[in-house]
């Protein structure tokens, strides 16, 4: 193609991009366009080892700029991409200017959910999706300050477990009757709400938030039962949504973010879509998928790659997942939607065991705590296709 080929977004599914359409002889242009002003970075440490100060920003990038520059790959950052243009086979930026591709490939991610909430624009009131999310909140996060998390999923208590150690006086609140309802079991629930008592968070469960409370600064957390927290600052927890806009604006088909073939193809002729704003037909689940996942993102971005280049690679993973909350590493694989029953082994007052969610007698997924060989074990499990009925 004599056009190059264009990649909105720069985060984990861009640097993969670049580096597998190298590896797949691809010998033109590329050009990465990203929002951000930092080269393509991680985004899981942000909410663990880069909130609480163990890792520094250089670690968080992905590839040094000498790769780029080696791969043939412009990095266009702090440029935002405001208009697609299909048929023109074109983009369109902030300035107005116009950029021809040969091949786009969508990687916009996701950003955090708004909370739904009176007050929810106050200063004080914080997300974490990016670096400068992370900076904003820990200038604020100082040692005694009262921190309100408005959500008990992953995310909300990683950063319980980090501001505890940061010093900060901690509240969880959740709507769910318990933590993790969404993703986990009753076990593994009530294991993590152990962990947290335990590390002096206050978590309160089946409790909704009725509005956030200040003037210009968030001052309170009024509850669905009338009580007031106090609060010096605010994170809100609540999910993510895809950055489809741009897909929408033109038509392309959406289905939980921007829908996408096993190949990674959309709707729309030489434009594709990988990572957490791609939805994508999964055999293994008999549904369509979308993974909010650094596996997700890497191996979707090879199958986008391959795809570019002509190829054809049918993607359909085990998902796999993990966790960090204090010195307990909790692992995932595959999805747990569905589930009729669970077995657990180990010793949960010792905090090392497994949880295996089965449909009937098939196997689909599995949570790990402090246990990586029953992880990898799991993975290699999900991985053998479920036996097939033949009718007659």
């Amino acid at each position: 193609m004599s056009a190059p080929v264009v990649i909105v977004g720069a985060g984990q599914a861009a640097a993969q991009a670049v580096t597998s359409l190298k590896a797949e002889g691809y010998a033109g242009d590329i050009i990465v366009i990203g929002d951000e002003p930092y080269l393509p970075y991680q985004r899981p440490p942000l909410s663990k080892a880069y909130l609480g100060d163990e890792m520094t920003e250089d670690r968080l990038e992905l590839k040094a700029p000498k790769f780029y520059a080696d791969a043939g790959a412009e990095l266009r950052l702090a440029t935002r991409v405001v208009r697609l243009l299909p048929a023109e086979k074109a983009v369109e930026l902030a300035d107005g200017s116009r950029l021809a591709y040969g091949a786009l490939l969508i990687a916009t991610g996701t950003r955090a959910r708004v909370l739904p909430v009176a007050g929810a624009e106050l200063a004080g009131v914080f997300s974490i999706r990016s670096i400068d999310d992370v900076k904003h909140f820990r200038a604020a996060a100082v040692p005694g300050a009262k921190l309100v998390i408005i959500g008990g999923g992953y995310i909300g208590l990683e950063v319980a477990a980090k501001a505890k150690k940061l010093g900060l006086d901690v509240t969880v609140v959740e709507g769910q009757p318990r933590l993790l309802a969404r993703v986990a079991c009753t076990t593994i629930s009530d294991f993590a709400r152990a962990l947290h008592d335990s590390n002096g968070v206050t978590v309160l469960t089946g409790m909704g938030v009725a509005r956030l409370i200040g003037t210009e600064h968030v001052t309170g957390v009024e509850l669905a039962d009338g009580r007031v927290l106090p609060a010096d600052l605010v994170l809100s927890a609540v999910g993510a949504v895809p950055n489809a806009e741009l897909a929408a604006e033109v038509g392309l088909a959406l289905e939980n973010g921007i829908r996408v073939d096993e190949t990674t193809r959309t709707s729309a002729p030489d434009i594709y879509a990988a990572g957490d704003v791609a939805s994508f037909p999964s055999r293994l689940y008999g549904r369509r998928v979308r993974l909010e996942s650094v596996q997700n993102a890497i191996d979707q971005a090879k199958v986008a790659a391959k795809a570019i280049m002509g190829g054809v690679i049918a993607y359909d993973p085990i998902p796999w997942f993990w966790s960090d909350q204090y010195d307990v590493k909790l692992q995932i694989a595959g999805l747990l939607d569905g589930y009729e029953r669970t077995e657990t082994e180990g010793d949960v007052a010792a905090g090392r065991f497994c949880v295996r969610y089965f449909a009937g007698d098939r196997l689909l997924a599995v949570c790990s705590v402090n246990d990586p060989k029953s992880h990898m074990l799991a993975r290699k499990a999900l991985a053998i296709p479920p036996p097939v009925s033949i009718p007659g």
